[in-house]
């Protein structure tokens, strides 16, 4: 009945979704994640992924996540914009362009039955690329710095990005391997991944994944965003990052899993 209040409630406004209030609340602690994320722990992202396939779909989830993600890469960018330069984007925007067309090409031509693995194999994927970036430095430092490199880095990202928004992890290895300082790592991750969301807008209008159902979900869930940006910049340097980093990884691996095999 509580519910069902609830509903009525918000229903009232105009802009509100259609969606049960537990489905809300799972989304709005995803988009929590997001924004949190934002602010210096990437790969919390995966946790949003991976609660927005849960809630609504895989295939459509990826629609509600990416309009999050630009309200966010809009309001980090003015933080992070005295770092690095647009001349550093630019050897990757080639090989991720290549990319967003072949995760187009993937996404439009599959439906949620097999989405919802591919996209339990993205994020698995990605946590190992993260934990290998953790744990393996100086292996990751001695790869060669070649122009193989940067693309199959740029293809990975382009897939990766335009299939789950689950590109983190993989521009971490590029830094790590480029050695960039924290400060280039934010700067150019904060002016490459605002550009390349924007240009994903048109694909997915196109697949119809983004439409007036899916904005009206991320117009009610932008709070929760803009709440994770919020408090992740109060609270990100009192969390031990080794703990919370470690159940992170934990969550990943059976929310990638439950998504890949059940």
């Amino acid at each position: 009945m509580r519910d069902a209040s609830l509903r009525g409630h918000f229903a009232a406004l105009s802009f509100w979704p259609e969606i049960s209030t537990q489905v809300y609340c799972g989304a709005l602690c995803g988009a929590f994640c997001l924004g949190f994320s934002k602010t210096g722990f990437p790969g919390l992202a995966l946790v949003n992924v991976m609660l927005m396939a849960e809630m609504f779909g895989a295939k459509e989830s990826v629609g509600i996540i990416l309009p999050l993600l630009i309200c966010a890469d809009i309001t980090v960018f003015p933080m992070f914009r005295k770092f690095a330069t647009w001349k550093q984007v630019v050897p990757l925007l080639m090989p991720i362009s290549v990319g967003l067309v072949g995760g187009y090409l993937l996404l439009g031509s599959i439906d949620n039955r097999v989405a919802r693995p591919a996209i339990g194999g993205i994020i698995l994927a990605m946590t190992g690329l993260q934990l290998l970036r953790v744990y393996r430095q100086e292996f990751l430092k001695h790869l060669p710095d070649a122009p193989a490199f940067c693309w199959g880095s740029g293809l990975v990202i382009g897939v990766s990005t335009m299939m789950a928004n689950a590109a983190g992890p993989a521009y971490s290895i590029y830094a790590l391997v480029h050695k960039m300082k924290k400060e280039d790592f934010l700067g150019i991750g904060a002016r490459c991944f605002l550009l390349v969301n924007m240009v994903k807008v048109p694909f997915m209008t196109d697949l119809d994944i983004i439409n007036a159902r899916s904005l009206s979900i991320d117009l009610a869930l932008l709070p929760g965003v803009f709440t994770g940006i919020l408090l992740g910049r109060k609270l990100i340097a009192k969390i031990p990052q080794r703990i919370f980093e470690i159940f992170l990884y934990i969550f990943s691996i059976i929310a990638g899993g439950r998504l890949l095999f059940f």
